[in-house]
C-alpha cells in the first residue's frame, strides 16, 4: 500500500526512517557516529528496494562510510562503530498483526557485518537486517525523513535522536506534544541513572540537543521542562516545533557545509547575536544564564515558587529556548 514506509521514495527531505526504529529504546550504548552510520546503512538498504526481501544483502565501502563522517584516514573508527551496531541490543516497539496487541522485539540493529581485513581504498562491508526487523519495517506506516548529511554533522547522540523524533512529528496537524520525562530519557538514549539531577540533564542533553538540531537541521524545536511546582523534580517535557524556512534554513545548510571544527563555538556565538526582534520572534538572550543558574540558584527556584504556573521562567540562548515550568 502507498502509506507504507516501504514505499515511500528518498527525496530532497531525506529517506524515510520508520517509526519503529526512531522510537526505539535501550540505544544508550551507541554513540553518535554509530546512529549516522546505522542511518546511511539503513538508506542504501530502503534506496535498493530490497529492504523487506528474506536473506538481502547490502555492500558499501569503508571509505564511503569513513568519507562521510570524518577525515580520518583510518577505518578503525568504522569498524568499532559496527561492532557497537552488532552488540547494542535494542528494544523496538511494535503492533502484533495477529492480535493487534503492542509487541516488543530486542534485537540488534546489524546481525552481522562481513568486511575486508586490508584498509585498501576499496575495502568493504556487506551488512543485513534481521528477520523479525524486516517484518515490522515490511508492516511500517510511518515515518519520518531523514538527512543523513544532518545525522553526520550532529556531535551529540542526543541530538541526532530528537531531530529524528522532531522529523517523525513534522507533518503533523499540531506541532506541541508532552512527553513523560521516563519516556523521553529512553527515546533520546540517555543512559540509566546519569544526569538525574535536573541542571545536569538541562546542561549535558537538553542544551547541546537544542543547539545542534535548531544550528544544523531544517527542523527548529523548542523545549519546555515541566515540574509539579519549582523544587519538584522534573516529570514532563513539552516539545514545540516548526520547519524552519527563509533565511533561518539557509544559515542551517551554510553551517554543514563548515568544518567541524569551532562548530559549537559558532552555533554559540550565532545564538547570542539573535536579537528579541528577530522574525522567528525568540526571546531575548541572557548570555551569563549557566553561570547565573550555578551562582543563584537557590534563589532562583525561590522566584519560580512565586510565578503563576504555565507563565516561562527564564530564556535560553536562541534560536534554542528551554522553560522551567
Amino acid at each position: 500500500m502507498d502509506h507504507q514506509t516501504t514505499r515511500q521514495i528518498t527525496n530532497l527531505d531525506g529517506f524515510p526512517k520508520a517509526a519503529e526504529l526512531i522510537e526505539i529504546t535501550g540505544a544508550h550504548a551507541l554513540e553518535a557516529s554509530d546512529r549516522a552510520i546505522f542511518n546511511q546503512l539503513l538508506q542504501i538498504a530502503h534506496d535498493s528496494g530490497r529492504l523487506t526481501e528474506a536473506d538481502a544483502e547490502w555492500e558499501v565501502t569503508l571509505a564511503s562510510l569513513r568519507q562521510a563522517s570524518s577525515r580520518h584516514e583510518s577505518n578503525d573508527r568504522i569498524r568499532e562503530s559496527l561492532r557497537r551496531l552488532r552488540r547494542t541490543e535494542v528494544k523496538v516497539r511494535y503492533i502484533s498483526p495477529k492480535t493487534g496487541r503492542p509487541r516488543v522485539l530486542e534485537t540488534t540493529l546489524l546481525p552481522a557485518t562481513d568486511t575486508d581485513v586490508e584498509d585498501s581504498s576499496d575495502a568493504t562491508v556487506q551488512f543485513t537486517i534481521t528477520k523479525g526487523l524486516r517484518e515490522i519495517l515490511d508492516r511500517s506506516n510511518r515515518w519520518g525523513r531523514i538527512k543523513c548529511e544532518v545525522s553526520y554533522a550532529m556531535t551529540s547522540k542526543y541530538a541526532i535522536a530528537l531531530y529524528e523524533m522532531i522529523c517523525l512529528r513534522a507533518n503533523r496537524n499540531h506541532s506541541v506534544e508532552t512527553i513523560k520525562i521516563t519516556d523521553f530519557r529512553e527515546l533520546l538514549g540517555v543512559p540509566p541513572g546519569t544526569y538525574e539531577r535536573g541542571l545536569d540533564f538541562q546542561r549535558k542533553v537538553i542544551e547541546p540537543s537544542l543547539l545542534e538540531v535548531n544550528g544544523l537541521s531544517n527542523m527548529g524545536v523548542e523545549i519546555a521542562l515541566r515540574r509539579k511546582h519549582a523544587r519538584a523534580p522534573i516529570e514532563a517535557v513539552s516539545l514545540t516545533w516548526w520547519r524552519k524556512s527563509g533565511e533561518e534554513f539557509r544559515e542551517a545548510i551554510k553551517e554543514r557545509n563548515r568544518s567541524k571544527v569551532g562548530r559549537m563555538a559558532r552555533l554559540k556565538g550565532q545564538a547570542e547575536s539573535v536579537s528579541p526582534s528577530s522574525a522567528e520572534g525568540k526571546a531575548a538572550i541572557d548570555s551569563d544564564l549557566e553561570a547565573y543558574l550555578a551562582e543563584n540558584r537557590a534563589k532562583e527556584k525561590e522566584r519560580k515558587a512565586k510565578a503563576i504556573i504555565g507563565e516561562p521562567s527564564f530564556p535560553l540562548p536562541a534560536p534554542q529556548r528551554l522553560q522551567t515550568v
